[in-house]
């Protein structure tokens, strides 16, 4: 089991009002419980932001090369249109 350590923490008075309604409401056991799963949340937040980013940064690499490979074609929107149209239309 890890360790635990102790932390003060201040917050405004809405925050600590919706930690301690979800206490009175059965939710959670403590405050400690509702920080500790909102906390959980943020670092998967944060682990699926810093996935995403470097998928985008994947992305735009892989354009950059072939751009400068010479691997473009002209940018035609009535193609792009027509053939969002047709995805449209599939069943």
């Amino acid at each position: 089991m890890s360790s635990i350590e102790r932390m003060t923490i201040t917050m405004p008075t809405d925050l600590a009002a919706v930690i301690k309604s979800a206490v009175d409401g059965g939710d959670y056991a403590s405050t400690s419980e509702v920080v500790r799963e909102a906390l959980r949340e943020w670092k998967l937040r944060r682990l699926v932001q810093s996935q995403e980013l470097a998928a985008l940064k994947a992305d735009l690499d892989k354009g950059l090369n072939d751009i400068a490979a010479g691997r473009v074609t002209d940018f035609d929107p009535g193609k792009i249109i027509k053939r969002g149209r047709k995805l449209l239309d599939k069943p």
